[in-house]
């Protein structure tokens, strides 16, 4: 699979993971509620863009299949790597979030610096989970797309 190609799998996995995480962010929030069904929609989303996407370059994927399957999902990793460093930023309640999840725990106030500190440890922690997601659900789903759609055998 060439480098051209899995950029494309890439970008058509994150338009079809924009296309189908909003609605599924309405249907599973309404069923239960706001953060186990955000959370739940996530997980959904990350799961079904990567079927989806390895579905549609089935015929790619077949061509070296561990190798397609790895290159995909890391650079899908990447790309979620970016999304979660950049959406804290464009959230107003982010820093406000922060801080009380550092005082309900521990009830302490702290200085600049270790705010900072503490804000950049959990932006890690959300890094994580959203590159470790991505890679998961990616591997899954692109192995799976990529068995519904098997190459025909050739004659014998």
């Amino acid at each position: 699979m060439k480098f051209g190609d899995v950029v494309m799998a890439v970008a058509s996995i994150a338009v079809v993971f924009a296309l189908i995480f909003a609605p599924l962010d309405l249907v599973f929030v309404s069923a239960l509620g706001l953060e186990l069904g955000y959370d739940v929609s996530n997980i959904v989303a990350l799961f079904l863009s990567a079927l989806i996407g390895g579905y549609i370059f089935a015929g790619k994927i077949w061509e070296a299949r561990r190798e397609a399957i790895t290159k995909i999902a890391v650079l899908w990793g990447a790309l979620m790597e970016v999304f979660a460093l950049i959406v804290p930023a464009s959230l107003a309640h982010w820093g406000l979030w922060i801080v009380e999840a550092y005082k309900g725990e521990y009830g302490a106030t702290l200085s600049t610096y270790e705010w900072v500190k503490w804000e950049m440890m959990l932006q890690d922690i959300v890094v994580f989970m959203a590159v470790g997601m991505a890679l998961v659900f990616g591997f899954v789903g692109l192995y799976i797309g990529s068995m519904l759609r098997r190459p025909a055998k050739k004659g014998k």
